[in-house]
């Protein structure tokens, strides 16, 4: 007879703060490490294996829901979906607008609904946003709905999302639709009684951040983290200890919101040290 896992965890993509997060919340679980890259989610599950953690990978494209759907029913065959986190995504220096768009915001936004169908009940789930979102300023309450609300297929349809030029600004609309989008999903989430909620990270020290504190523009990203209350970048290990708690017993109360968790880089970019960044960010 065929072993079937009791609960698996889902974790798309494999990057440091993913896998800070399933170590978190795998452990006795089946962990299924989905990412575009192949390879990077077979490194990352190599070392979670070794850490004594049972997994398995799968290729899955985002930007397309069918790709979503075959990550699902790979994920269900080993058991009970009791965990989603979603850490996949593009940068503004990675990606055109066309592709951020298709990504960071329509993608997410199909992950938060088909999920929200499958998972276990009393689940949770938990989304990377980033900081970035929060620098958006204000918009108009029409806006806000149509990110919220909108079917799925429509979203990539919208008029000020179709004049974006600017990869950064893609990027930050990107990120206010994943914060608005889970409030949104949360009610349905709850109709399983389980959670869904965004952290929104700053700066955290991955290879990536790495490479960039170390490229053309890395004085710049040395200045900003001098300049912010934390006087630091943070680590993996900080969000993934937010993400646990959000996730556990403990954070039962807890969903359909957004947690920033940026060392204050957002206070100072609003009100602080750090307001010379609207002009660029």
């Amino acid at each position: 007879m065929k072993y079937i896992e009791k609960d698996v965890v889902v974790l798309v993509g494999s990057g440091s703060i993913g896998q800070a997060i399933a170590r978190r919340v795998g452990s006795g679980k089946h962990i299924v490490l989905a990412d575009i890259n192949l390879e990077n989610a077979q490194i990352a599950a190599k070392t979670l294996e070794n850490a004594g953690f049972k997994t398995s990978t799968i290729i899955v494209d985002i930007s397309s829901r069918e790709s979503i759907l075959e990550l699902i029913e790979h994920a269900k065959s080993k058991g009970e979906i009791s965990n989603f986190i979603n850490s996949a995504g593009l940068s503004p220096s990675q990606a055109s607008v066309e592709h951020i768009l298709q990504v960071d915001l329509y993608g997410t936004a199909v992950l938060l609904e088909e999920f929200g169908k499958v998972i276990k009940i009393g689940g949770s789930g938990i989304t990377i946003s980033s900081q970035s979102g929060h620098r958006l300023g204000n918009i108009s309450e029409e806006e806000s709905e149509k990110l919220a609300t909108l079917p799925t297929e429509e979203l990539l349809n919208l008029d000020f999302l179709k004049n974006i030029t600017n990869t950064l600004k893609a990027y930050q609309y990107s990120k206010r639709c994943n914060n608005l989008r889970v409030m949104y999903e949360a009610t349905k989430w709850g109709e399983r009684n389980a959670t869904i909620n965004s952290i929104s990270p700053g700066i955290i020290i991955t290879p990536l951040a790495n490479d960039e504190l170390n490229g053309p523009r890395g004085e710049g990203y040395r200045k900003m983290l001098d300049l912010c209350p934390a006087r630091r970048a943070g680590t993996p290990d900080e969000v993934g200890e937010l993400a646990e708690f959000l996730m556990s017993h403990r954070g039962r109360f807890m969903t359909g919101s957004d947690y920033l968790i940026d060392g204050g880089t957002t206070a100072s970019y609003w009100y602080g040290n750090l307001q010379y960044l609207k002009e660029t960010h």
